[in-house]
């Protein structure tokens, strides 16, 4: 939810131009590179495809949509060369990652790889609509300071549903863990999990080339959200992010090419997962001088992200301050209390 920063000198994109819409881009021998449109303000989503002798291991399928679906026949009869899916390795539930999954096990019979937690997050929400947000999620919104105009709007609109924008899941799928070895495009790859952005986020690690396939969990030029939701109101998502970061720099190199779910291929990743630890150490520390006095998360925003939020953006800005604070007082560091608008404002302890 950081501001796009300047990309540093440390960092380079050996593919300066994404593939154009219904085209892909050859990385490496047999791994393609496509882009899906999202319709949001991050507006595209990066997918792959490595190939096997039994057809093409998809990673990552873009939202469900009308659109999506249609470009992904035209990189079927195209790039893909007509030849099947065996398998689709969705690196976390996010719906504009494992959006057609689904749709590729029933249309196509491609066997899905992810991790357990992802599955199961997935298919749980993929059965829970909802025509208005509920009473505890107004209440979430309430105590973390949501402008008061934002939460009469939201109150009685329709919230997008997870179904909205991912297929129907059938039953079965193959699960992949810690530590998990894969045979994928003629080449092996260590599974390492991330967390903090979404839990069990899978990565995977080369060991024939210096090649890591790292989801939302890694991105150049933006930090991936983190965030806190209803279901979980006291979560320490920044604190596993953290963790993973830190976890994942010891098998970093410099000259690894990332394959980032967003944004564009790049290297000089040991420099990248050190930068976005100390973005979010430095926001943190604003934060801390910012609860000095008391504020509620929402009214954060100016000590985290150091511009105007828009309207597009408030509702992923607002999660990832209750994250920031979340932060602080699982630490011990900041106490709150229950104001007569229903916000808790949060004060760094004395």
């Amino acid at each position: 939810m950081t501001a796009p920063e300047t990309i540093p000198a440390q960092l380079r994109h050996p593919f300066p131009e994404p593939p154009a819409e219904g085209e892909a881009a050859e990385l490496a021998e047999g791994i393609l590179w496509m882009r899906l449109p999202l319709p949001m303000a991050l507006d595209h989503v990066n997918v792959y495809a490595l190939a096997d002798g039994d057809g093409w291991t998809i990673v990552d399928t873009g939202m469900d949509t009308r659109r999506t679906r249609g470009l992904w026949q035209r990189l079927l009869d195209g790039p893909l060369a007509g030849r099947p899916v065996a398998r689709v390795l969705v690196t976390h539930h996010h719906p504009d990652h494992v959006g057609l999954a689904g749709w590729f096990q029933a249309a196509h019979g491609a066997e899905l790889v992810m991790t357990r937690t992802a599955w199961l997050f997935a298919r749980m929400l993929r059965l829970d609509e909802q025509e208005v947000p509920p009473a505890e999620t107004l209440a979430f919104w309430r105590r973390a300071g949501m402008d008061p105009a934002v939460l009469e709007e939201r109150r009685t609109s329709r919230p997008l549903n997870y179904c909205d924008a991912v297929a129907a899941m059938p039953l079965g799928f193959r699960q992949i863990r810690e530590g998990s070895e894969l045979r994928l495009g003629g080449r092996s790859w260590t599974v390492r999990l991330g967390g903090g952005h979404a839990p069990d986020q899978a990565t995977l690690w080369c060991h024939d080339e210096p090649l890591v396939i790292a989801g939302d969990q890694i991105l150049p030029s933006i930090s991936p959200n983190i965030g806190v939701y209803a279901t979980e109101p006291d979560a320490n998502p920044l604190a596993d992010w953290i963790e993973s970061c830190t976890r994942l720099l010891s098998h970093a190199a410099p000259d690894q090419l990332v394959l980032p779910g967003h944004k564009l291929p790049f290297t000089g990743l040991p420099f990248r997962l050190r930068s976005l630890i100390d973005s979010h150490h430095g926001a943190l520390e604003r934060l801390r001088a910012h609860l000095r006095l008391p504020h509620s998360a929402a009214e954060c925003f100016p000590a985290l992200y150091r511009r105007d939020i828009s309207a597009g953006e408030y509702g992923l800005a607002l999660v990832e301050a209750i994250a920031h604070v979340n932060y602080l007082n699982a630490a011990g560091e900041v106490s709150g209390l229950l104001r007569d608008d229903g916000a808790i404002a949060w004060k760094l302890r004395d």
